[in-house]
């Protein structure tokens, strides 16, 4: 019984993570998959489409075997957060032999070796790093000078891949998830697959396989969703029509728009220091913005730059919007994910749970309020983030659809074989 683990966001579900499914499957010769996949909110910043419960059935009804929740403390964080703790769960289950991740690269020693130069850092690397960040190159471009410089002296490859390496998004979170297996001394195999047609950040519909940032546009940007038909699974599709018809749209962060402008223009330099990823000189160019427009993607246009990615400074709202600070932050995300919550199951998957129960190192929560009768404080704190993450989600809804409370009263998605 070979199981691979796959880390996910479904947002939404397409023919690309259909293919990525079976082909993860095949490599790693597994009978068996498990999803880690984010909540409402996602590593870019945004909140998801659709909620993480209908996420779950799409991927449920598309093949995958458990899904499981990345918390929110984790799922709306840097590529380095946001794969300690994908993986740390995949690891604390105790019964994962592969995972298999999407990289623009497809090659697993040229991101196993950087994985490994960045985790170590070995002089030269820490020289060149100086030496890039002293000429006043940004972190990621002194990064990656000190890559080159390190690979090129050591033979290691061909150094003039770094650039297209390092400059790409799966990869970026390729190595992270690498690092973090090293990190934790895991016995988890990885395995690539080179991404499939489309690029991350092609918007433009193409063929049958595109990205889900094009389809996200096509959803976001159209009052019709048959625009998408072509390049989802049907019961994707049937889930999305649904959703549309219940809620007359889809969600994303300019449905926030009310209460982050509230929020941004009732803070402080202080307060906005609070939030995790404002350093100095940021908080001031935040209020500034943010009393100029009253367009949160104005306000971001207006404090975007070279230094400040949109993604980062989409992380911030959320964070704001979510109020989690850095001392928050900063107390839970070293320890790890403190519990396995299940989003959906079929009948293969309620088989992994089984076994899991016997070999996890982590409580595994079906029903949410059971977490209370755990009694364990980091467990209870880390948990009811997402709670309040799904309640403010839920907000961004129509407002006569809102809801509260869900994690106590949705139950996990099962599909038994008939």
């Amino acid at each position: 019984m070979r199981i691979v683990g796959l880390i996910t966001e479904y947002n939404p579900f397409h023919n690309g993570h259909l293919y990525h499914l079976n082909k993860s499957k095949s490599i790693t010769n597994s009978e068996y998959s498990v999803a880690i996949m984010s909540g409402n909110f996602l590593q870019r910043g945004e909140p998801a489409l659709v909620d993480k419960w209908t996420r779950a059935k799409m991927a449920i009804d598309n093949g995958v075997d458990l899904v499981i929740e990345l918390p929110v403390i984790y799922a709306c964080q840097s590529a380095e957060i946001f794969a300690f703790g994908a993986i740390k769960i995949l690891d604390s289950l105790g019964i994962i032999d592969s995972v298999c991740f999407g990289s623009e690269s497809g090659n697993i020693k040229e991101l196993d070796c950087i994985a490994e130069i960045l985790n170590n850092e070995p002089e030269l690397f820490r020289e060149c790093l100086k030496i890039g960040l002293s000429q006043g190159h940004s972190y990621p471009k002194a990064r990656e000078y000190a890559l080159t410089k390190y690979i090129e002296s050591s033979n290691l490859f061909d150094p003039s891949t770094i650039n297209s390496i390092v400059s790409n998004p799966n990869n970026i979170l390729s190595i992270e998830y690498l690092k973090s297996l090293k990190k934790i001394d895991s016995s988890i195999k990885p395995y690539t697959l080179k991404r499939k047609h489309s690029n991350y950040h092609d918007k433009s519909l193409t063929g049958t396989i595109s990205s889900a940032t094009a389809i996200r546009e096509q959803l976001i940007n159209n009052t019709s969703i048959e625009n998408i038909k072509h390049v989802v699974p049907s019961k994707t599709y049937k889930y999305l029509e649904d959703f549309y018809n219940e809620y007359r749209g889809f969600n994303y962060l300019d449905n926030y728009s009310t209460i982050l402008l509230y929020l941004l223009r009732n803070s402080t330099s202080d307060s906005l220091k609070n939030i995790l990823d404002v350093n100095e000189g940021l908080d001031n160019r935040i209020i500034d913005c943010s009393t100029k427009y009253s367009s949160i993607y104005d306000i971001l246009d207006c404090i975007n730059t070279k230094r400040y990615t949109m993604t980062r400074l989409k992380r911030i709202f959320t964070h704001l919007l979510l109020n989690l600070n850095k001392e928050i932050v900063h107390e839970l995300v070293p320890i790890g994910p403190q519990y396995i919550r299940v989003l959906g199951a079929n009948s293969k998957g309620i088989e992994i749970l089984k076994m899991a129960k016997k070999s996890s190192k982590l409580p595994i929560i079906t029903k949410f309020a059971d977490y209370i009768k755990l009694n364990n404080a980091l467990v209870s704190q880390m948990i009811e983030l997402d709670k309040k993450a799904t309640d403010i989600y839920e907000l961004g809804l129509s407002k006569d659809k809102s809801k509260v409370n869900l994690d106590y009263t949705t139950s996990p998605y099962i599909k038994l074989a008939n």
